[in-house]
């Protein structure tokens, strides 16, 4: 390294081109290689410079000593912040691994069924969302419908969202029971996640023979139901301890009628806490969006929604957000 640095210093020396600094640059590439530290550089020019110059002023060469310094300090933050980086990319790929995780673990097919219209848009405010949703049609036609909000980020909130899915998917037998579904989700759930952690979940089953949507809530936000014929809004709320709390809980079961163009809302909080001129949106708000949209598919109705709200907040999600309607057509 020294003659080739030597050579390389001699030749610029003398004739000043752009050969010699792109040769320069080059040398850099191999220094990176062979993992240069900044002061080593520097000692490394000091040295050759002081063969060429055979006698260097004393003010010169104590220059050095201070950019010697300098290099070291700075050389120490450089690996520092190397190390970081490499840390950060790990991390990045990490996140991405639980992204897609976390995305294949929703539903993604429609539910073929004439009867009822579903429309549903989850979007995280990061790369990893704290939300989940799911929709499920049985043999029976029994369609459940199920929003959760994961009270955590990133992987750790992926790993439980992953839990509920599975656990889901073992109790079909209580589909048609939101508040059995709770009571064995919520047995599950305290087992297995931290004390820090907990889930809150709304979770209903409409049953197209007696056209009744009956619905049980884990802490959840409350959603709406449409009363088409009256033309009027609702909440939908029901009593119950969030999910993971404690293992011996019990939750309570309501149930409604649907006609024909009624609809049911889910959303979680993420909706509710968005800001519309700096402020949070009123739930009457809420309902007077949904209702100019009304007459549109219920695909259509959340998509204008979300695009309403995410305007209003200069595109800048602060919470994830999840909106779901389900509405009877004939």
């Amino acid at each position: 390294m020294y003659q080739l640095y030597r050579d390389m210093l001699t030749s610029y020396l003398k004739n000043k081109s752009e050969h010699a600094l792109y040769h320069a640059q080059q040398f850099s590439k191999e220094m990176m290689e062979k993992d240069m530290s900044p002061e080593e550089t520097v000692s490394l020019h000091l040295s050759v410079f002081q063969e060429l110059a055979e006698e260097l002023p004393e003010e010169v060469v104590d220059s050095f000593d201070l950019l010697l310094e300098v290099m070291i300090g700075y050389g120490l933050a450089y690996r520092e912040h190397q190390s970081l980086r490499d840390r950060q990319r790990q991390l990045e790929s990490e996140l991405n691994v639980a992204a897609r995780m976390q995305k294949s673990l929703l539903p993604s097919g429609e539910i073929s069924l004439d009867s009822m219209d579903l429309g549903i848009i989850s979007v995280p405010a990061g790369k990893m969302s704290g939300d989940y949703y799911d929709y499920m049609l049985d043999d029976d036609h029994n369609i459940g419908v199920a929003v959760a909000d994961v009270i955590g980020k990133g992987v750790p909130a992926a790993m439980s969202m992953s839990m509920i899915k599975y656990a889901m998917d073992t109790l079909p037998e209580k589909r048609q029971k939101p508040g059995k579904m709770l009571e064995s989700l919520n047995r599950v759930v305290e087992r297995n996640i931290d004390s820090d952690m907990f889930i809150t979940m709304m979770y209903g089953c409409y049953n197209p023979d007696t056209h009744h949507f009956c619905y049980a809530s884990a802490g959840h936000e409350p959603g709406f139901v449409y009363n088409a014929t009256k033309d009027e809004f609702k909440s939908l709320e029901a009593k119950g301890l969030v999910l993971g709390v404690s293992r011996k809980v019990s939750y309570q079961e309501d149930s409604i009628p649907l006609q024909v163009d009624d609809f049911i809302v889910l959303l979680s909080d993420g909706v509710t806490e968005c800001r519309v001129n700096g402020e949070f949106i009123e739930r009457e708000q809420l309902v007077q969006m949904i209702r100019q949209y009304k007459h549109l598919s219920a695909q259509q109705i959340v998509e204008e929604i979300y695009q309403d709200l995410e305007k209003a907040q200069e595109f800048q999600l602060r919470d994830d957000f999840t909106l779901l309607i389900l509405r009877r057509k004939v």
